[in-house]
């Protein structure tokens, strides 16, 4: 049974620092998590309206168990890379990458918050595949695209909470990392998602246990750097680059960060960025490491870019059969040492 757990601002797998005794051009590597958002890994979309646009090209129809499938078959390919971490999300994200709307339905939760059967057992898979590789599986639950599918009731989202929390400690694996939602500091309409309230619902995770056991709770910000509530409450500390202009910007929220009121020693984690340049001597995911921030690759389907490209665009190639998956697979390979 593969577990996770922190040690000061260091990841542990199954009671070892991750890389143990690595370092790479004089930086310490050991107790970082290298990772990949896969956000996809369970998606389906349960709007008839819209669930026809997701088709494969060689059936013509989308098969969500085989989306998770081809997924799982990925997984041991990232794993001989050196990423150890991937994220999936219980709401998923934007199939476009970014989408200023989101017709489609693609929550695991159901309007009171209740779990759907099908996304959980595809979910089950992954969790059950990753702990055979050693790998961990940051778990996002909401997504600000599909919060819709609460109608404006913060207390369905809390019970979304206990419900997903309780699944997954009842689940038995023990290689999870939960991240409450996804840049809390966007567009989140109900209070309690927002980058200001959503430390009350990192508490509640937290404070839900099963013999003894709970999870290691954080979640994400894009915009700014995170709440002194949050960085309090947090087991982890989760940043996107995004938004940030080059290494330097990136360099400086972790140092930032680090700075927080509330802060105290524990990792720094980005798991969405969308900046590459890996080729380059200095870019975002050599500026994180420089930090002792673990970093995360977000890839998306850019405008007239073939099939084989992003990762969160649906129909998803899993492999690494782009220029862009391979520059990044490559240097984490380096990093790593794998």
């Amino acid at each position: 049974m593969t577990s996770v757990a922190i040690r000061g601002d260091g990841f542990l797998i199954d009671g070892k620092p991750t890389y143990e005794g690595r370092t790479w051009n004089g930086r310490k590597i050991e107790g970082l998590l290298l990772n990949t958002r896969m956000v996809q890994g369970i998606f389906d979309d349960v709007n008839p309206e819209t669930a026809g646009q997701w088709a494969s090209a060689d059936t013509g129809t989308w098969d969500a168990d085989r989306n998770t499938s081809e997924f799982i078959a990925a997984m041991p390919q990232w794993r001989d890379h050196g990423v150890l971490a991937i994220t999936v999300n219980l709401q998923g994200g934007s199939p476009y990458g970014y989408s200023t709307e989101q017709p489609w339905v693609t929550s695991a939760f159901e309007r009171d918050g209740s779990l759907r059967p099908a996304f959980m057992e595809r979910l089950r898979r992954i969790l059950q595949a990753a702990d055979e590789l050693g790998m961990v599986v940051i778990v996002g639950l909401f997504y600000f695209g599909q919060e819709k599918v609460f109608e404006g009731d913060e207390d369905a989202v809390r019970a979304g909470v206990d419900n997903a929390v309780a699944w997954l400690l009842e689940s038995g694996f023990e290689n999870v990392l939960l991240e409450i939602n996804n840049e809390c500091d966007v567009v989140y309409e109900l209070p309690v998602l927002k980058g200001t309230g959503v430390h009350e619902l990192i508490e509640r995770a937290k404070g839900i246990t099963r013999d003894g056991r709970r999870l290691l709770v954080g979640t994400s910000f894009v915009q700014g750097l995170p709440t002194s509530e949050a960085a309090r409450a947090s087991d982890f500390m989760l940043l996107h680059g995004n938004l940030r202009d080059g290494p330097d910007a990136v360099r400086e929220m972790v140092r930032q960060t680090r700075a927080l009121e509330g802060y105290t020693p524990k990792p720094i984690l980005f798991n969405e960025d969308d900046h590459f340049d890996f080729d380059k001597p200095d870019n975002h995911f050599t500026a994180a490491i420089g930090e002792y921030a673990s970093w995360g690759f977000f890839d998306y389907r850019m405008k007239g870019e073939g099939p084989e490209e992003g990762y969160q665009s649906v129909p998803v190639d899993w492999g690494i059969g782009s220029a862009r998956k391979r520059g990044f697979f490559g240097l984490a390979r380096q990093i790593a040492g794998a």
